[in-house]
């Protein structure tokens, strides 16, 4: 899952782990934020993308351990490409490379048509269409099979688990 702030990933990947039975990569900037109690600079997107990795690749082993089909990502790193383009102009190349290498076999775009809400670490209520606008070209960019999921909680919830359904099905049958 991906996109803007507050479109519900967190919400939408919770739903999702509990009804296929897997987990949910957690998104790591959150972690990184809190700890670090100070805004966020460009020296910090390096640590973060390292974090994330980290913890993808944990949670990539257990799935395959475990023999899971399906892993559901909170965010990934390209979330940090966005927002390093959207704060400083410009990403760390290794950064983006990574994303791209890392790109996963579908992005569910979570729109910008719920409502936001603040909690103390989001800050781009006013510039929701800028930042969405960001993940839109940059999934294009990378070339990224993406489905753009909104309208009400539910109907987020619809379109996820069909797609998903969708997948589990012909990796089957296919």
């Amino acid at each position: 899952m991906t996109g803007s702030e507050s479109v519900g990933k967190t919400t939408l990947g919770i739903q999702l782990a509990a009804r296929y039975g897997v987990t949910c990569v957690a998104e790591f900037v959150r972690d990184y934020a809190a700890a670090k109690g100070a805004p966020l600079d460009f020296r910090d997107h390096g640590p973060i993308a390292n974090g994330q990795m980290a913890r993808e690749d944990a949670h990539i082993a257990a799935a395959v351990a475990r023999g899971d089909h399906l892993l559901l990502q909170d965010t990934d790193l390209v979330s940090t490409v966005v927002y390093c383009h959207h704060y400083f102009g410009r990403c760390p190349e290794f950064i983006e490379q990574a994303a791209l290498a890392r790109r996963p076999t579908h992005y569910l775009l979570l729109g910008i048509d719920v409502p936001w809400i603040a909690d103390g670490i989001r800050d781009r209520e006013v510039q929701r269409d800028e930042v969405q606008a960001l993940f839109r070209t940059t999934l294009a960019r990378f070339d990224a099979p993406v489905t753009v999921v909104q309208g009400t909680w539910d109907e987020r919830l619809a379109t996820a688990t069909a797609l998903i359904d969708s997948f589990i099905d012909t990796h089957r049958h296919g």
